[in-house]
């Protein structure tokens, strides 16, 4: 069997499905790309038996066949050589491969095709569309809040539930929470279903250009994405997601407004000097005024600055994580974000001041609560007397 193949056509198609290859395999012929040739098409194919990915190229050939190649070697020739047409001449008989280029002669050895896994089929599925631009947008929007506690597998994923009004993509992983919904995406039925990260990160790699429509098709086992030329399939995570809704608060009643890219550059601040176990920033709001402070005090590392707001609310001091809150406000489009908050022990909000079209996006954290004094528990106890 022979074909030929553009070398960066090939490598791009191939470091896109590499992402699904795992660098500590099960079994060795996971270590491997199935090339399969069929009229003049190269279908390329990758596993790790919970992430499936294929995708296809043209390239020049007279008759079909099938190999398993080395993944890692295969990667490493091509990007070794430059753009030029390169020829794949296979042994099935002792399945050696020859790489012929326009100044030399490779040989690896390649395993039965017979040995790779099946790419896994979707029965009964249910099926949905979307714009290519709304799954990368809802995966870049969530896909910071997935935890990563393996005793708690459904929160290692992303919540998708669909039904005749809308489409709401949730994750969580206790401590932070993102909930963003489209409304122009709808199905007849009510359903969900729970993505693992990894064919998260795989499927934002492979989407290339944002008008093109990618269809979903899922059952209880697993969820196929079809894309272009490439269809990505994972094993959906079969665990009850939490009742996330009995989590985001209902009254707020004090709203800051303030620009994003000031709070940004302020976070990444005064995180230089926080607690590196916490990276507790300390958020003291006055009138339209907020004071950011944060401390180290293993190291007598502290850092204090004071940005302009509008606020409408009481005088409250919180605190938050300044990693988490740089990840969530990064992820805003709106030039200002919405901070919602209650008291300094209760969770609060981050939402774009200006939300999109068709699009609602609402991040909730948790603040760090530290050990208060007799003065302050006394606090507490009256104000929760009062309410």
């Amino acid at each position: 069997m022979k074909f030929i193949a553009s070398t960066t056509t090939l490598l791009k198609q191939l470091l896109i499905i590499n992402g699904v290859i795992s660098s500590k395999v099960v079994i060795p012929i996971l270590e491997y790309f199935l090339f399969e040739i069929e009229n003049g098409k190269l279908r390329i194919v990758g596993t790790d038996l919970e992430v499936s990915m294929q995708g296809t190229i043209p390239v020049e050939s007279k008759e079909n066949g099938k190999i398993a190649v080395p993944a890692s070697k295969i990667i490493e020739i091509l990007k070794s050589l430059p753009e030029q047409p390169i020829t794949f001449t296979i042994n099935e008989k002792n399945n050696s491969i020859e790489l012929s280029s326009e100044n030399g002669k490779y040989k690896i050895s390649g395993e039965v095709a017979e040995d790779f896994p099946k790419f896994p089929t979707i029965e009964d599925a249910k099926v949905f569309e979307l714009p290519a631009e709304i799954l990368e947008s809802a995966i870049s929007k969530t896909i910071h809040g997935i935890g990563t506690d393996e005793l708690k597998p459904a929160l290692t994923g992303l919540f998708i539930e669909l039904d005749d009004e809308k489409i709401k993509f949730v994750s969580t992983d206790g401590n932070k929470l993102v909930q963003y919904t489209r409304t122009d995406i709808t199905l007849d039925d009510t359903v969900s279903i729970i993505l693992p990260k990894k064919a998260l990160n795989v499927l934002k790699t492979s989407i290339t250009t944002d008008d093109e429509k990618v269809t979903v098709e899922f059952n209880n086992v697993n969820a196929l994405f079809s894309l272009g030329n490439q269809k990505i399939v994972c094993r959906l995570i079969d665990e009850k997601f939490p009742d996330y809704n009995s989590a985001i608060p209902i009254d707020l009643p004090n709203i800051l407004r303030i620009d994003k890219y000031n709070l940004i550059d302020a976070l990444k601040r005064t995180q230089i000097f926080a607690d590196k176990s916490t990276y507790e920033v300390i958020f003291k709001i006055t009138g339209n005024d907020l004071q950011l402070e944060s401390q180290d005090i293993d190291y007598s590392n502290e850092a204090n600055e004071r940005l302009t707001c509008e606020y409408d609310g009481i005088n409250i001091e919180i605190g938050f994580s300044a990693r988490f809150l740089i990840e969530m406000v990064s992820n805003i489009d709106s030039q200002e974000v919405v901070l919602s908050l209650s008291s300094k022990k209760r969770p609060g909000t981050i939402t774009p001041a200006e939300p999109n079209e068709n699009e609602e996006l609402l991040m909730l954290l948790m603040p760090i609560v530290v050990k208060e004094s007799d003065e302050d528990e006394d606090d507490d106890k009256q104000e929760n007397n009062e309410e």
